[in-house]
């Protein structure tokens, strides 16, 4: 999340101010550079969420010094950054700089795009291209991969085609899709934007990797949405189960762990790692936290302040919840959202912990997830199954999802052979009823496989 400079001590980092200048209370830039070198001895690469759309409600001078800002356009959160009206060449020219400065100075190898779809550029040459081509530069420069990664709900794929199919070029997007399609069968939510999802056949066009909405009518928006994302392998889109916006933008910042049963964790945990698109995982989702993460501030300004709490009410309202809205200023709705560190250390956070390790271990050992081609088959007659399908030269893969709250048997084609059960995600070793299929099958061609209440298993073949 971001760490440019806000007024206050604490902030989810999108009302930073000064984009060059690294959050005090944070560790100022000593402790950030401290941060990145220590990902980086531990063979970790760093990402930092930047905002090039808007400057924080508060402390914000920059319009007084050039011409930042537009009228013909308004966000969210505001007046829009100029970035192709008169003069924007410099304010482009600031923004860039600060993309680069993230990666000479600090040594981030990614940067994540906040919500691309509030810059609004009707230039021949948009920002974002022109932050893809000085990013490719810096890259060649540095002698290291340096990556753009997109937030954006327009389910636009321009933004992540290259530049010969017409595209900006950014390496890959925040699918929110995915987790709609995912959140909405785990929880039976309906309300809000996802009133769109609930169909076993979203997740299985997500599980494709790409969007669920691109063209289709959709009824949240009012308007058809999206375009199809043909040509885009599945490795440009990043997916999750769970990450800040969509705990923290609930009423009271609910984790998915505090709405559904451990054996839809592990569920969702296989679809989002065993699947082709990037997995991202939410600060402490590996171990089940419990803890919420509800928005909070620390702004100074009276109006302000009532200004934030109004708007998370307004924000609520379409998805009908109840209760009342954690004060984001007061400092015991940022406590809350801290880390319970002794539940990591629990039986059941340390069993979690493995399960993860797991997955994780299968998708970069196995070398059918990382190459496979993918194909998408079900639901079956109860509209509760589906198979992902992965082949890579002389290997198959297959994950089997049961996203009901009874077991299934279903017959399948598996080819002739025998294949292993790499994970099942229902094992007594990871907490659940136990296995229902053995851990080797010779198939001759068709096969029945059990599948438990909300789990998933990954079989493959050498």
């Amino acid at each position: 999340m971001p760490v440019s400079q806000f007024p206050g001590a604490r902030n989810w980092g999108y009302d930073g101010t000064y984009p060059y200048a690294v959050q005090a209370s944070y560790g100022g830039p000593a402790g950030l550079k401290g941060f990145v070198d220590a990902c980086h001895r531990h063979g970790m690469s760093a990402v930092l969420d930047v905002v090039y759309n808007h400057f924080g409600p508060e402390g914000s001078y920059a319009g007084e010094f050039g011409p930042y800002f537009t009228d013909k356009y308004h966000t969210p959160w505001g007046r829009a950054m100029n970035f192709d009206g008169p003069y924007s060449d410099e304010v482009r020219r600031f923004f860039i700089g600060n993309a680069l400065q993230w990666f000479r100075e600090y040594h981030f190898d990614a940067l994540r795009l906040d919500a691309l779809h509030a810059i609004i550029d009707t230039s021949a040459y948009p920002f974002l291209s022109q932050l893809v081509d000085e990013t490719q530069a810096e890259s060649k420069r540095q002698d290291r991969p340096l990556y753009l990664i997109g937030e954006s709900d327009l389910n636009d794929p321009r933004l992540i085609k290259t530049r010969e199919y017409g595209g900006m070029g950014l390496h890959a997007q925040w699918n929110d899709d995915y987790h709609h399609a995912l959140h909405t069968l785990l929880t039976g939510e309906a309300t809000g934007y996802y009133s769109d999802f609930g169909s076993i056949q979203h997740l299985g066009q997500a599980l494709l990797g790409g969007y669920v909405y691109n063209g289709q009518y959709s009824a949240y928006r009012q308007r058809s949405h999206g375009a199809p994302a043909e040509g885009v392998s599945p490795d440009h889109f990043v997916v999750f189960a769970q990450n800040h916006d969509q705990v923290g933008n609930r009423l009271a910042g609910e984790r998915l762990t505090s709405l559904v049963s451990d054996d839809a964790l592990r569920l969702a945990a296989a679809c989002v790692i065993l699947g082709p698109s990037i997995p991202l995982l939410f600060l402490g989702e590996e171990y089940g936290e419990t803890a919420p993460f509800p928005y909070f501030v620390s702004h100074s300004d009276a109006k302000l302040i009532e200004a934030v709490r109004h708007g998370r009410r307004e924000e609520f309202a379409a998805f009908q919840w109840q209760g009342e809205v954690p004060d984001p200023q007061d400092a015991r709705t940022f406590l809350t959202a801290k880390l319970n560190w002794a539940a990591r250390h629990s039986e059941r956070g340390a069993t979690m912990l493995d399960y993860y390790a797991a997955l994780i271990s299968l998708r970069r050992t196995l070398p059918v997830l990382k190459h496979g081609v993918t194909q998408v088959e079900g639901p079956d007659e109860t509209g509760s199954t589906l198979l992902l399908r992965r082949a890579h030269e002389d290997s198959e893969a297959i994950l089997a999802l049961n996203l009901a709250e009874t077991d299934r048997s279903i017959s399948t084609s598996l080819s002739p052979g025998t294949w292993s059960r790499k994970v099942e995600s229902s094992d007594e070793c990871w907490g659940g009823p136990g296995s229902a299929t053995p851990e080797h099958i010779h198939s001759t061609g068709t096969t029945a496989l059990h599948l438990r209440s909300l789990s998933a298993i990954l079989l493959s073949k050498d």
